[in-house]
């Protein structure tokens, strides 16, 4: 990884830094990648647990299938907010696909456009259309089922339709650790982890390694103190917002 590089480029290039600030080569770390991957699991598993930093707001598209209200989606996505229909005015049909939303924009706006104009009739025409669209479904209700994934349309779609999804989805791993806010805590905190397994491991000989010298002890019981003081600390550092995480909004009552 270059100095002047922002954030990490890869998984390895974290785990590599957290080597260097344990003096792992000056010293016998007794860590083997599982336990750098488990810290840097750990803190991408609370960094998404406690952060809006962690999540971004995105559209995905589904083509439906006739007769299928059931669709799987992908693991990432944590919410489901709203189901857009994608038709418009100009694509309205007959026979088993007229929708009535799609006539109410045609009749009102294009084949009389000459007759009505104006920011008072748009700001009344899109009123109409809003309340046309809860009457005739210009949107559709669903239920969301965020363990299995799967999202189920409450309604019968007879005919193939592409609609847009508005979901919340968490930010893959390798946006987020070059992202400037996130990588430092995602760093710190695999750190602090890594510590605590180090410290575990260490504090089992609690009288010491056998030396030239005498008895050699170890650090295990300090650097689970310290790992631990850290781990509560970075917590604090989330509900501050430090990183960079969205705060809350005005809170009334």
């Amino acid at each position: 990884m270059a100095i002047d590089t922002i954030g990490y480029s890869s998984r390895e290039d974290l785990i590599r830094e957290l080597q260097l600030r344990l003096a792992d080569g000056i010293v016998d770390v007794e860590l083997d990648r599982e336990h750098y991957d488990i810290a840097i699991n750990k803190a991408l598993s609370t960094y998404r647990q406690l952060s809006a930093g962690s999540v971004e707001e995105s559209i995905i598209f589904i083509e439906t299938v006739d007769g299928q209200t059931d669709y799987t989606l992908p693991d990432e996505v944590m919410e489901v907010r709203r189901i857009y229909r994608r038709g418009i005015g100009t694509n309205s049909g007959g026979g088993t696909n007229f929708d009535p939303f799609d006539v109410a924009f045609n009749n009102m706006y294009m084949l009389q456009a000459g007759q009505i104009g104006g920011l008072a009739v748009f700001d009344a025409f899109a009123q109409y259309k809003e309340t046309i669209g809860r009457v005739f479904g210009s949107e559709y209700n669903f239920i969301w089922n965020r363990n299995t994934k799967n999202l189920k349309i409450m309604r019968n779609i007879r005919h193939e339709e592409d609609i847009a999804v508005g979901v919340y989805n968490f930010i893959p791993e390798s946006i987020l650790l070059k992202d400037v806010g996130a990588n430092p805590w995602l760093a710190a905190y695999s750190l602090a982890q890594s510590k605590l397994m180090l410290g575990e491991a260490r504090s089992k000989y609690t009288s010491g390694l056998p030396g030239a010298g005498g008895a050699i002890t170890l650090n295990g019981d300090a650097l689970k103190a310290e790992g631990q003081g850290e781990v509560e600390s970075l917590r604090e550092r989330l509900h501050n917002y430090e990183e960079g995480n969205t705060p809350l909004g005005f809170v009334i009552g």
